[in-house]
């Protein structure tokens, strides 16, 4: 995530402190009809490699990230793109499946602009091992385990909402060992770190040299049970009861409280409070109540409860807590 927004830029950007959308590599645009979305590119961008940005590397990127054959692995980013047209040299209608409210929100976040001629020449192995964006920063190393190195683009253009850059180079590096990031921290080995655990964090902030900075994110965790209705037909799943029981279950302030330590809350909805057109307002909110959970799984005949598998694909401490919940 990081890496993207320095290394390319959005067609839009949105404001952090407003969540109003603003001109980036697009100066203006707007909607024919609610499937039609026309924009107005800048004139003045060119990306790392020196190639001129224009219209048609931004229809190349949109139809190839579509295109049935590609090997885009987020496609539920561009799922709701159709197509897009190149009309001259500096503007593109995007063409969409069925009306999107959250378009402009998608435009300003998880699509990076690439350059058609460069990637044509290298295909997708070649871009992944030498990127080139319109962004802030340049890629110049990539070494998989162990890190990334970037050097500020001396060419970015002027008027951009991020800035000019500032740091003349940037390397991150892979260090898996929570301890040992802390540890180069405080030597000075390395200038900054994330994703530190709460107990860590209250400890550094014990260092006069160190801050310290927390703060949520737009990442949510979730727990889906059945969510395709593909399970067995003997699956506990298969029961509201139980999935209801599962709700009751977990003790979501905890996790948010005692594992995050203020960066985090419960959210009741697929969506963050400041993403267009969230309201949690009308959604279910199961509070923690185990012993009606052990009251439905009783109704659904399940009063000794059952064994089955949770499957967590990162924060194995949040995991871990949620089968603590579940198991009593």
């Amino acid at each position: 995530v990081i890496l993207a927004h320095l290394i390319w830029d959005n067609l839009i950007y949105e404001d952090p402190a407003t969540g109003q959308f603003k001109p980036e590599l697009a100066t203006a645009w707007k909607w024919e009809s609610p499937t039609s979305l026309l924009l107005d590119l800048r004139h003045d961008v060119k990306f790392q490699n020196g190639d001129p940005f224009t219209a048609a590397d931004v229809a190349f990127t949109f139809n190839y990230m579509t295109a049935p054959d590609s090997k885009v692995i987020t496609r539920q980013n561009v799922d709701w793109i159709k197509g897009a047209q190149k009309v001259s040299d500096y503007q593109v209608r995007i063409q969409l499946k069925a009306p999107f409210p959250a378009a402009l929100e998608y435009l300003a976040g998880p699509l990076p602009i690439y350059p058609e001629a460069y990637f044509r020449k290298v295909g997708p192995e070649g871009f992944s091992k030498a990127p080139v964006g319109t962004g802030p920063y340049r890629v110049t190393s990539i070494q998989p385990g162990v890190g990334v190195t970037l050097v500020k683009n001396s060419n970015y253009f002027s008027g951009s909402p991020l800035g000019q850059p500032k740091i003349g180079t940037i390397r991150f590096v892979v260090i898996p060992d929570p301890e040992t990031r802390a540890a180069q921290l405080m030597t000075g080995a390395v200038d900054w770190i994330w994703r530190v655990p709460a107990d860590q964090a209250q400890s550094l902030k014990a260092t006069p040299n160190l801050t310290v900075a927390g703060g949520e994110t737009m990442r949510i965790g979730f727990l889906t049970m059945d969510d395709q209705g593909t399970s067995a037909p003997n699956s506990p799943f298969r029961d509201v009861r139980v999935r209801q029981a599962v709700n009751y279950a977990v003790n979501r302030a905890a996790l948010a409280n005692d594992l995050v330590r203020g960066g985090s809350q419960p959210i009741y909805a697929p969506c963050f409070h400041t993403q267009f057109g969230c309201d949690a307002s009308v959604a279910l909110r199961y509070g923690y109540d185990p012993a009606k959970a052990r009251e439905l799984l009783k109704e659904a005949g399940y009063p000794n409860g059952f064994e089955t598998d949770l499957y967590a694909y990162r924060e194995r401490d949040y995991a871990e807590a949620i089968i603590g919940d579940l198991r009593k």
